[in-house]
């Protein structure tokens, strides 16, 4: 669906008719348009097919929540297949296998790092961070009626509200 030629089309009968009958009321002025035009039945169209794309949104999120929880059970059960399998080597003293596909073996853990006392370690270590403005906190001043050098509450866009019956 295509708004803008319908929109165009709309716009030019409504300055027609406004020039033609400067009297006529909003209510009435609406009316005869969506009469004489198909731009309401584009908008409708258009409405219906985001309301189509946004179910298929969420039957997809859905979906790759279900995809996404599958997967970790997955890495769990394979990581814990591996862990079994390194513990039975450790147990039975066994250093590698060959097999026809694959050769798993052991070897030495690398150092990985523990932090006793972070008070205790030098300033070096650590990476400065900048200040982070957080908006949601300057909002809710705002919104209280508070002032803040630096920011102010804007009106907002006007949005579509689409109730489904």
């Amino acid at each position: 669906m295509h708004i803008k030629p319908s929109l165009a089309h709309y716009e030019r009968l409504r300055e027609l008719l406004i020039e033609a009958h400067p009297e006529l009321d909003a209510l009435t002025l609406e009316n005869t348009l969506e009469g004489l035009t198909s731009l309401h039945e584009v908008l409708e169209a258009v409405v219906r097919q985001a309301l189509d794309d946004e179910a298929i949104c969420d039957a997809l999120k859905g979906r790759i929540s279900d995809a996404q929880d599958r997967l970790s059970r997955i890495q769990a059960r394979a990581r814990k297949k591996r862990e079994a399998v390194r513990n039975a080597m450790l147990e039975a003293d066994i250093s590698s296998i060959n097999a026809a596909d694959f050769t798993a073996s052991l070897r030495a853990g690398s150092k990985s790092l523990v932090v006793k006392d972070e008070a205790a370690i030098p300033g070096e270590f650590f990476d400065p961070q900048a200040p982070k403005l957080n908006r949601g906190r300057l909002s809710s001043e705002l919104k209280r009626g508070g002032t803040v050098a630096g920011a102010t509450l804007s009106n907002g866009e006007p949005s579509l509200s689409v109730r489904v019956r």
